[in-house]
């Protein structure tokens, strides 16, 4: 079908989606296919939702509109993600030297578990904190992405530092059951209610932070399972007082064993499959090329790629092969256009990449697969 003439001319829109279009020149050669981007006059022109085709995409305006809006607070975002990690920081560092000070008089191996967990914590948001810095650092030559990877990496060394942790305390809390030694009940109860009260202002100022960033998850995962660490240790110091069982102590140990190696899993699980290049859990690449295939100017679809390159930002890539009639009739600016608004409003990816080329050209592709 030919799309209707925009602003009283017909050829292509002046419109490119988050600034990455690879499209066909329709010169002579390869008609329809070239990687520079060039597709047409003027297609670079403006930013924002266009009239693809002679019909508006409410969904595609949407999804385009949510996009614009997360860039404009991306800034105001991580400054307040910078300060909630703060303050978050300075309350576990505080408090773990605090514990480790009375779990050494108290000789509680539970609270030393506790403290070794708060170790990991402020390493976790120290971490963060620097991978906040990092991955907001501007797109280079060298790091055309910038350095957006780095809150992947501070989310696996968190995860191993959870497991190595883990390990450790497990091992010293069998030897405790077999072993038991004289815990101070009392003291136990009161440094770990203190520990709650503080984990519970650290929980809070965290969860005011950008969540959807798997670097800020990681530290909220980090606090939230010391909690209910800290909830274990108090029961385990009531039990000690009432009882006289010494191996609550012990086996509230394992209680924050498991809560560490769950958090490490949490945590592991999405960053390895972001750094093994996965594709997303919510996109669906059939139905992706289902949905591309849909207009009529599109014949095929081959070697088509999503990946995740940092928490909330899928990025896809693809090699559209267009009609003769759409080359001929100049129109693949638009058809450009169409197909990434249509990413943006039904699959949320505002990053993709879409090779246009002639019907043909894949016999000779060079590296290409279907």
């Amino acid at each position: 079908m030919a799309p209707e003439p925009e602003n009283g001319h017909a050829g292509p829109a002046s419109h490119e989606h988050a600034g990455h279009a690879n499209t066909g020149d329709a010169g002579p050669g390869h008609a329809g296919h070239a990687n520079n981007g060039d597709a047409g006059p003027g297609h670079a022109g403006h930013e924002g939702p266009a009239t693809h085709l002679g019909h508006e995409d409410p969904q595609a305006a949407t999804g385009a509109g949510r996009h614009a809006k997360h860039a404009h607070g991306h800034d105001v975002s991580a400054e307040s993600d910078h300060q909630y990690l703060t303050i978050a920081l300075v309350l576990l560092l505080a408090f773990m030297a605090f514990e480790v000070a009375t779990a050494f008089l108290s000789h509680s191996l539970a609270l030393l578990a506790d403290a070794g967990h708060m170790l990991a914590d402020a390493g976790a948001i120290a971490g963060s904190l620097i991978a906040l810095r990092l991955s907001a650092r501007p797109e280079t030559g060298s790091h055309t992405f910038g350095m957006k990877r780095a809150e992947i990496l501070a989310a696996v060394a968190n995860g191993i530092t959870l497991l190595v942790v883990s390990a450790l305390v497990a091992f010293e809390s069998v030897e405790r059951l077999v072993h038991p030694v004289h815990v101070h009940g009392g003291t136990l109860v009161f440094v770990a209610s203190v520990g709650v009260v503080v984990n519970v202002a650290a929980t809070v100022t965290l969860a005011r932070a950008n969540r959807r960033s798997l670097n800020i998850e990681g530290a909220y995962k980090h606090v939230v399972t010391d909690l209910y660490g800290f909830i274990a240790t108090v029961i385990a110091g009531i039990v000690i007082v009432a009882s006289g069982f010494l191996r609550a102590d012990s086996i509230a140990s394992l209680v924050v064993v498991g809560l560490m190696l769950k958090a490490a899993s949490s945590l592991l699980r999405p960053a390895l499959h972001i750094l093994l290049e996965a594709t997303p859990d919510d996109i669906d690449l059939e139905d992706v090329r289902r949905h591309l295939l849909e207009l009529r100017e599109v014949a095929s679809v081959h070697d088509l790629h999503a990946w995740t390159l940092t928490s909330s930002l899928p990025i896809l890539t693809a090699h559209v092969v267009v009609t003769d009639d759409c080359i001929r009739s100049g129109e693949i600016g638009r058809v450009l256009d169409h197909l990434q608004n249509c990413l943006a409003g039904h699959f949320d990816v505002a990053h993709s990449t879409l090779q246009l080329e002639a019907i043909g050209h894949v016999d000779h592709e060079l590296g290409g697969h279907v």
